[in-house]
């Protein structure tokens, strides 16, 4: 696919994406559609403040609660040094927090704070309009105690000042005002200067204003920015499309065969926060996507499993006046982003949008799966034997359970019964390479052997002992031909880019789709 395809892919998707419906809701907005740390593709509407300026690629809109995953990474990269232990009692850095449920003191941990599941009730209504609290008054509030509605650790509930007390933690050890910890630790290395707590810095022209409407569109009311005090670590940043584009290939490259920006914060614990830490319920009020298997929160964002697509990641933010999403898909490093100065925008709705459609659009990979060189192996191996007709007595590489789970002569005799029934096997056949079809993970293979009438499918999965064996083996009759396009695929994996290494490791052939 050319540059110039991909972009109107985009393009379209962003057309669609951000409808007449979105563009009523909000006087100004912008959506963008990423690629491994670059807009490619922009989209931008009305005037996002009454200075009468247009809305531009270089505009700033507040971000909200995606300001979270920006404090997870700084949480992070402070445990790394040492200085920070997320499974200890958050009671270490903050001893005057007592938290208690069903009137018993209880113990909570930071790791359990910074992934919804401490016991700390929903907020949002609440946080958006203390967000300006001081520190000060923000302890005197919880100078008696803070209720949990759950037991620690037990549900997903997200909690705005839970994660906050994260903030107060990185003050505890460094001394310092966790907003400084994170333009020093992250911000200012990765080179995000349109990123920001406070409005303060920013040229008037380029500030998005915050606006309200309550009929739908028809008329708006200016809203002023809520401040920024002891809650704006998880909630008070001010970004650009292009800021947010590299801050998630920053992230999302952790996910790949090359990951950015090491020094700044390791991958191993970038994958951490992206890490389905706490179950999310997929009630229909939170998530309307028939197509999504599962979702979790990590450490400062929100990881979905797509039927389709495999993992995405996400976190919005909402505050009074504006509207704000990023995802980002793990397999390929595309992501979407949408801002909108109104709070009824729909931001999410529009990123997943646009998002699924690009995905759609280029017949992304649910996911890219290297198997280990002891599978590809075991999988030729198995594959020679069978288009020589031998035994399954003399096929080496199996685990001591498989000729005793299904006995050798059963199998032989199966396989027979196969071959009848698509007329044996042809001599000549594609490359081995060229007949994988699938890898659900580095451990299993999925490939075919052509028959004169219909195509025999191998299943082998192996267990990763020192030196890995076949554990299982399945063989079974299926139709010639890959599914088309169309059709459901019947297992996830039926759609992941498969990578195989040549003899020194090197990647050498990708199939699947």
């Amino acid at each position: 696919m050319t540059t110039d395809d991909f972009v109107g892919i985009a393009t379209a998707a962003l057309e669609r994406g951000m409808d007449d419906g979105a563009r009523r809701r909000a006087p100004g907005a912008i959506a963008a559609v990423c690629e491994r740390g670059e807009v490619r593709a922009v989209l931008t509407h009305g005037n996002a403040n009454r200075g009468g300026r247009r809305t531009t690629r270089d505009t700033v809109f507040r971000i909200a609660s995606m300001s979270k995953s920006f404090l997870g990474a700084a949480v992070l990269a402070l445990r790394d040094d040492g200085v920070l232990d997320l499974h200890a009692p958050i009671t270490i850095y903050l001893p005057d927090v007592v938290m208690h449920h069903d009137g018993t003191p209880v113990t909570v941990t930071g790791a359990m704070l910074l992934s919804n599941r401490a016991g700390l009730g929903e907020d949002n209504a609440w946080a958006d309009r203390n967000l300006g609290a001081s520190r000060s008054e923000l302890m005197a509030m919880l100078a008696d105690g803070i209720r949990l509605t759950a037991a620690p650790g037990t549900t997903y509930q997200y909690s705005n000042l839970g994660i906050s007390l994260l903030g107060r933690a990185i003050e505890s050890v460094t001394g310092r005002a966790v907003e400084e910890v994170v333009r020093e630790r992250i911000l200012d290395p990765l080179g995000l200067g349109s990123t920001a707590y406070v409005a303060d810095g920013y040229p008037t022209p380029l500030l998005a204003q915050g606006e309200r409407t309550f009929d739908d569109g028809e008329t708006f009311i200016s809203e002023p920015f809520v401040g920024s005090g002891a809650l704006a670590c998880i909630g008070s940043m001010f970004s650009t499309v292009d800021d947010i584009a590299a801050w998630m290939w920053f992230l999302g490259s952790a996910l790949s065969d090359d990951p950015v920006r090491p020094e700044v914060l390791a991958p191993r614990s970038r994958r951490e926060l992206q890490e389905m830490h706490t179950p999310i319920p997929l009630h229909a009020d939170r998530f309307g996507d028939r197509d999504l298997l599962a979702a979790g929160y990590g450490y400062g964002v929100v990881i979905e499993e797509d039927r389709r697509f495999g993992r995405v990641i996400q976190h919005a933010g909402g505050l009074p006046g504006f509207s704000s999403h990023m995802r980002w898909h793990a397999a390929t490093g595309l992501g979407a982003v949408a801002f909108g100065n109104s709070d009824d925008f729909g931001a999410g709705v529009i990123a997943s949008a646009v998002l699924r459609d690009v995905l759609e659009g280029v017949q992304a990979p649910s996911a890219v799966v290297r198997p280990w060189t002891a599978t590809v192996d075991a999988a030729r191996h198995v594959d020679a034997a069978l288009r020589k007709g031998r035994s399954f007595a003399d096929v080496s590489g199996f685990a001591d359970n498989v000729l005793r789970d299904i006995p050798a002569e059963i199998r032989d005799f199966r396989l027979a019964a196969v071959l009848a029934e698509i007329g044996g096997l042809r001599t000549e056949q594609p490359t081995f390479s060229d007949r994988v079809l699938t890898a659900g993970t580095e451990a299993d293979m999925r490939w075919r052997i052509e028959g004169e009438s219909a195509d025999l499918l191998v299943d082998l999965r192996m267990i990763g002992l020192p030196i890995p064996r076949i554990q299982e083996l399945s063989i079974a009759a299926a139709t010639r031909g890959r599914r088309s396009d169309t059709d459901e695929p019947s297992r996830p994996s039926d759609h992941h880019r498969v990578v195989l290494p040549d003899a020194r490791g090197e990647a050498v052939h990708a199939t699947g789709r």
